[in-house]
């Protein structure tokens, strides 16, 4: 892919957008919402645990599947309802999220409480896919995938250059099944100051030896589909029915080290994969997305995956989590992973 614009605009309340596209925007901006806002989020340590969770009472306030007419994340029209986005046109947009997890300049915590409390921050953000209303990762043309792929590349090297960031996660929540709060097709990022539970275990794992460039040899029963340099697959060990992986079959640590014909072919295969999901029950099947790339200080060892994690288990039934996942951390799957990679490769 040739080189790509940018184009940064800062919003009436000091929140950054950045539009992306190959060729550049050069549009005035439009009304956009300028509703007051002031976000506190905090940590607080669970002891028994071991892990920091974070608070942000404002995001009970945020817009919730509001008609299209009122989207916050189509473009701007001209007398047309304000949204996060006021520009007429754009290919791909980025924005620091109205209802934030995580802040550049967070406030302090608050004092008194039994137990350790921290400052959250760091940066949450909003990717918003396409301009249009209705779509996905498998409806997108080519092209805009592919920008789509780099933004997520840039977003990786602006996100890990910021003070006290230590692991950096793009994610997408799909479909009302997984709590989906806007049907336009966008995704998220967040950008954590400190590393997550399970990213330190899967970086100690690697540590200690390269799991997934050993599991490879053995996962033809497993394979959904693949792409040059890229495979994907059911894990033998899914924790969800249809889950998929999607993996470099070279090491990488993130998406910033692969070459530009890996960034293509990565970015088709995951359009792929959506695909084959949709194709299953023949409708728009819910998923969560997400990336798992190295934190910091983890780039020698670490590869570079993104998990599915389908809540369906047949085309009406979901797979609710009950005792045993919630209160032990123990999964028990109704279908066998062999069986769930074949299905999805016959999808197609």
């Amino acid at each position: 892919m040739g080189p790509f614009y940018r184009r940064h605009h800062q919003k009436p309340d000091g929140r950054e957008l950045i539009l992306y596209g190959l060729k550049p925007l050069e549009e005035p901006p439009l009304a956009e919402l300028q509703e007051a806002f002031a976000p506190a989020p905090h940590l607080r340590y669970h002891p028994l645990r071991r892990e920091w969770v974070v608070y942000a009472p404002h995001r009970q306030e945020r817009t919730f599947l509001p008609p299209e007419a009122h989207c916050p994340l189509c473009p701007g029209r001209e007398g047309g309802f304000p949204t996060e986005i006021p520009f007429p046109t754009f290919q791909v947009a980025v924005f620091q999220n109205r209802f934030p997890s995580f802040l550049p300049d967070p406030p302090p915590p608050p004092e008194g409480l039994p137990v350790p409390v921290g400052r959250a921050l760091g940066r949450a953000e909003v990717v918003v896919y396409t301009p249009s209303h209705t779509g996905s990762l498998a409806t997108l043309p080519e092209e805009a995938r592919l920008l789509l792929a780099w933004v997520w590349r840039d977003r990786y090297r602006a996100l890990y250059a910021l003070e006290g960031v230590r692991f950096v996660m793009p994610f997408e929540n799909r479909g009302e099944a997984v709590g989906v709060t806007l049907h336009h097709p966008h995704g998220q990022i967040y950008a954590y100051p400190f590393v997550p539970p399970l990213l330190e275990r899967e970086s100690e794992a690697f540590r200690e030896r390269p799991v997934l460039l050993e599991l490879f040899p053995h996962l033809e029963p497993y394979r959904v589909d693949g792409e040059e340099g890229f495979l994907a697959f059911v894990p033998p060990f899914a924790r969800y029915p249809f889950e998929v992986w999607v993996a470099p079959l070279e090491r990488h640590p993130g998406p910033w080290t692969f070459s530009e014909g890996e960034m293509a072919a990565f970015a088709r295969l995951l359009g792929r994969v959506v695909a084959r999901y949709d194709a299953l029950f023949g409708e728009p099947f819910p998923y969560v997305m997400v990336f798992h790339a190295a934190p910091l200080g983890e780039e020698r060892t670490f590869h570079f995956h993104v998990e599915f994690y389908p809540p369906k288990r047949t085309g009406d039934k979901l797979k609710f989590l009950a005792g045993t996942e919630l209160g032990a951390g123990t999964f028990v799957v109704d279908a066998l992973p062999e069986e769930t990679a074949r299905r999805l490769r016959e999808a197609l």
